[in-house]
């Protein structure tokens, strides 16, 4: 899922190839099939990626839809599904983990379960465990480090929380490649929404990527990240500056998310409102954690802060 903010500095791409159902090569090692769930969280819908041939892996099988479930293994007939990887447990990326393994037999891999281990502070915030998929069961998980070998390619889990406390991305080895799920993608930026998402380490696993060398970014939504480090600095920049805004609203006397929302995102699409007053909790949370802002109340959507 995804905030779309008005942000001239980073460059967005938001170009897309491929219809709902329709295999897309991309590389000689990948292939993608987007599913068909578009919208303003999901931009064109979720992406699955086909990483090798013959025998191959699925990376996000995507929403409970029994129509991409169909489309994937119809496109795969002639070939062999030996494993499915999870980036995260967002409900448009993981369920349809089950339905492919009950087809194929293939282990589903990669990310831990969601837990939803913080105390938000406050009743609303718990909707947003509706995002996930507390279903989830993988065969086996995948910690920072831990590599799948298939028959000619290799992928080495990144753990990136942030987003999610729980997000994987993937390094494909033979083509430095990176599949960076909902934590990097050239259409937007990512929704960190407390309580499962948090500022620090999303701003973290910004700064661990640009320490790799990873030649193009296969995210989880839209098309691919083309120039990475360059991103990764205008995503850190933006973020720095949505920081400073939110400070200064604060100090011209906005005490609520509600009104530092309407006074900082300009021209934004109502139906985005939510997503944008979950972005200013985060960062909230983490101004609250550095010092930088001060609440009498526990932390949560409807408190009030001050400097």
């Amino acid at each position: 899922m995804n905030e779309k903010t008005k942000a001239e500095d980073i460059p967005f791409n938001r170009a897309f190839e491929g219809a709902p159902g329709e295999l897309v090569r991309l590389s000689p090692l990948v292939r993608r099939m987007v599913a068909g769930n578009p919208g303003p969280m999901t931009f064109t819908g979720t992406c699955s990626y086909i990483v090798g041939s013959g025998e191959v892996c699925v990376i996000d099988p995507g929403p409970e839809a029994q129509g991409h479930i169909a489309a994937l293994l119809s496109a795969l007939r002639n070939e062999t599904i030996t494993h499915i990887l999870v980036t995260h447990t967002h409900r448009d990326h993981s369920p349809g983990s089950r339905a492919l393994k009950a087809a194929t037999g293939a282990k589903i891999i990669g990310c831990a379960p969601h837990v939803s281990a913080r105390d938000p502070g406050a009743g609303d915030t718990l909707r947003l465990d509706a995002a996930n998929d507390l279903d989830y069961a993988p065969d086996a998980i995948m910690q920072d480090g831990d590599t799948l070998e298939g028959k000619g390619f290799t992928l080495t889990a990144v753990a990136t929380p942030g987003h999610t406390m729980n997000h994987l991305s993937f390094a494909l080895a033979q083509e430095d490649a990176l599949f960076s799920g909902d934590h990097v993608m050239a259409w937007s930026t990512s929704v960190v929404a407390p309580p499962d998402g948090t500022m620090r380490h999303y701003m973290a696993s910004l700064e661990k990527l640009r320490q790799r060398e990873d030649r193009i970014y296969w995210p989880g939504h839209g098309g691919p990240v083309k120039e990475p480090r360059r991103f990764l600095r205008a995503l850190a920049h933006h973020r720095r500056a949505r920081e400073k805004s939110i400070l200064s609203r604060i100090q011209s006397g906005d005490a609520t998310i509600e009104t530092i929302v309407a006074n900082v995102y300009e021209g934004l699409d109502p139906a985005l409102r939510g997503a944008a007053g979950l972005s200013v909790f985060a960062h909230l949370e983490d101004l609250v954690e550095r010092g930088l802002v001060k609440t009498d109340e526990p932390l949560s959507l409807k408190a009030t802060y001050r400097i």
